[in-house]
């Protein structure tokens, strides 16, 4: 009898021999993800953030050095820092909220190896509602049940303490609608954080523009519970990563150095 077939044996997880070839794959794919976000438009100016933590130095992560460009970031680049806040490789700076957002979100969630937050056009635009996505298309069923609100804006994050508050906010979560802010996903990798946010804003611009035109209606209970499954799990963000990566690697493979 053959095999049944399953999507997911399609989808191949890394095996690394050492701490420096996972720790090298890590940057790349981060590096990979600046230029996915970049694509999109979803950087502006200096604001935006995706981290992942370091496969050996678990109280450290990778992030983006400050006022660079998304579009230019090479995993060279990047900028390792500690949860005291200390730059332990790196000689430019990083900005004030990654590290009162991430350090915190990363403290609190060993599961979390990686998170993306920028001030994307729809997740901007569907913050301000301070309102949860409702499950009105298949895709916004990967968040049904499985993303948070942060409702208590009080200006630029510089401080522990709101990244604690945020950090509990996104709980144990795949996401978070920062109200009248924006969007941040984590994941178990890279990958999978990057794809949650590129998800999480198509699905914010799905429901704004649907409601434009009416009432959307809601896919019931049982269904969306259903789908959220068969969608949302960590592995089906990796999948659904790598087309993205593949296409960067072959139009812009600078960001590996």
């Amino acid at each position: 009898m053959s095999k049944t077939y399953k999507e997911e044996d399609a989808i191949q997880v890394k095996k690394f021999k050492n701490y420096e070839e996972e720790r090298l794959h890590c940057k790349q794919r981060l590096a990979g993800g600046f230029r996915i976000l970049a694509r999109r438009g979803f950087d502006m100016g200096v604001a935006g953030h995706i981290t992942v933590r370091d496969p050996e130095l678990t109280d450290h992560f990778w992030v983006n050095p400050f006022t660079m460009s998304f579009s230019q970031i090479k995993a060279s680049d990047l900028i390792l820092v500690n949860h005291e806040g200390r730059i332990v490789e790196g000689k430019k700076p990083i900005n004030r909220a990654a590290f009162a957002i991430h350090s915190q979100i990363h403290a609190a969630r060993p599961d979390a190896a990686a998170a993306a937050h920028t001030h994307s056009p729809y997740g901007k635009v569907w913050s301000t509602t301070g309102r949860l996505l409702d499950p009105i298309t298949q895709d916004s069923c990967a968040f049904y049940k499985d993303h948070g609100i942060f409702n208590d804006y009080t200006g630029l994050v510089h401080g522990l303490d709101e990244g604690k508050r945020i950090a509990q906010a996104l709980g144990d979560y795949k996401a978070v609608i920062l109200q009248n802010h924006g969007l941040l996903t984590v994941g178990q990798t890279v990958e999978e954080a990057v794809w949650w946010y590129v998800f999480m804003e198509e699905a914010c611009k799905t429901q704004v523009l649907a409601e434009q035109i009416g009432k959307p209606i809601l896919i019931e209970e049982s269904h969306a519970e259903l789908t959220a499954k068969q969608i949302g799990f960590p592995l089906a963000g990796v999948g659904n990563f790598q087309p993205l990566y593949d296409q960067i690697l072959k139009e812009e493979p600078d960001f590996l150095g």
